[in-house]
C-alpha cells in the first residue's frame, strides 16, 4: 500500500498561481492529478508516466505543469494563469506498478475567485 498527502491549496485570485505537492509514502510507478468540482464528475487534469512523460486536459493546457521528485516521492502540480472554473477538489492517485490498483489521496481545495 502507499499513503498520500496533498497539500498547498488554498484560495487565490483569478490569474495568480498556486502549487499543490502529493507526497507519497513510498516510491510510486505514476501519478495523476485530478479535480472535482461542486455537482461536476472527477476529471483527469495531468498526468505523469513512469517514464517522465506528461499529459494534459486541453482546458490547462499551457497553463498547468506537472513535475516531480523522485528523491521525495513527490509530485507538484503547478498552476499558473488560474481562472474561476479550475476551483475544484484536487486529488493526487498514484500506482506502484503497471498492473497496481490506484491509491488516492484526501484531495486539497483549491479556491479561485473572479
Amino acid at each position: 500500500q502507499v499513503q498520500l498527502v496533498e497539500s498547498g491549496g488554498g484560495l487565490v485570485q483569478a490569474g495568480g498561481s498556486l502549487r499543490v505537492s502529493c507526497a507519497a509514502s513510498r516510491s510510486i510507478f505514476s501519478m495523476d492529478w485530478y479535480r472535482q468540482a461542486p455537482g461536476k464528475q472527477r476529471e483527469l487534469v495531468a498526468a505523469m508516466d513512469s517514464g517522465g512523460n506528461t499529459n494534459y486536459a486541453d482546458s490547462v493546457k499551457g497553463r498547468f505543469t506537472i513535475s516531480r521528485d523522485i528523491a521525495k516521492n513527490t509530485v507538484y502540480l503547478q498552476m499558473n494563469s488560474l481562472k474561476f472554473e479550475d476551483t475544484a477538489v484536487y486529488y493526487c492517485s498514484a500506482k506502484t506498478g503497471a498492473l497496481s490498483v490506484a491509491y488516492w489521496g484526501q484531495g486539497t481545495q483549491v479556491t479561485v475567485s473572479s
